[in-house]
């Protein structure tokens, strides 16, 4: 009965990873083929922004508004970019979770999707925010319409400065801690049920915005469909949440990001 239950929860583990990674691939494929942007997708990579490069100064001609299509297309844009950088480092948690649900008396068939659902969730009402926050911007000029990228040297160097604070205050610090502990986490807050797993998912998803907010908005310096910021900051994002020295490696990436805001504001 043991060996029949362990392989159960093998096959079932194998089918959850399979799943998730199905899903991020298709999101990377998705970025790949310009997130229906109608765009050749860029990787670059350049020390300072376009607005403090040679003579660009000022600022780009505002935009007009978007129609309903461009909306939800912008909105898709940056959801499916969330869930290509996202759920890599949010796999732990996924799968700890499937497993501790399934010896359960009270849920012996984990409601994954319903976790995974409420994880998703949060990083969609982000992805609202930050399309508010990129139509904002086009439209006052300080974010270019094509790159997708600030071309006001001050909104650069602001985030930039701002992204590296945070990545050395307290509230980084402890969001970290729930993300980088997935037993932990589930220990505190397991809740049976699919509307349990979903709050559960939710919650996370909460930790998780709290520890990366402010690094996604770098891609507002260096071009939100700039493949190669996406890259680094998925990097960036695994290594801080996965790796044995990962709080480290984010604190020294905060510093970085603070000299490099002073370089683009003074330089």
């Amino acid at each position: 009965m043991t060996t029949a239950v362990e392989a159960a929860l093998r096959r079932q583990r194998a089918v959850t990873i399979a799943a998730l990674a199905l899903l991020t691939l298709l999101a990377w494929v998705w970025l790949l083929l310009g997130a229906g942007m109608a765009m050749a997708p860029r990787a670059e990579l350049h020390l300072f922004p376009r607005s403090a490069a040679g003579d660009m100064m000022g600022m780009a001609m505002p935009s007009a508004a978007w129609s309903a299509g461009q909306w939800l297309l912008a909105f898709s844009m940056w959801w499916v970019m969330m869930v290509a950088m996202m759920l890599p480092a949010a796999a732990p948690v996924i799968l700890l979770y499937a497993k501790a649900a399934a010896v359960r008396p009270d849920a012996p068939r984990p409601a994954t999707g319903s976790f995974l659902a409420g994880y998703l969730g949060v990083w969609g009402a982000f992805s609202l925010a930050a399309v508010l926050l990129q139509d904002a911007l086009q439209r006052s000029g300080a974010l270019a319409p094509m790159t997708m990228e600030s071309t006001a040297r001050g909104l650069s160097a602001a985030i930039l400065v701002a992204a590296g604070l945070y990545q050395l205050s307290p509230l980084k610090e402890a969001c970290l801690a729930h993300c980088r502990n997935p037993a932990v986490f589930l220990s505190r807050h397991y809740r049976p049920g699919r509307m349990g797993a979903w709050r559960m998912g939710a919650l996370h998803g909460a930790f998780c915005l709290g520890c990366c907010w402010l690094l996604m908005a770098l891609l507002f310096v260096g071009g939100v469909m700039n493949l190669a910021w996406i890259a680094l900051l998925s990097l960036l994002v695994a290594g801080e949440k996965l790796l044995p020295g990962g709080r480290r490696m984010g604190q020294a990436a905060g510093l970085g990001f603070i000299a490099w805001g002073a370089l683009v504001a003074f330089a």
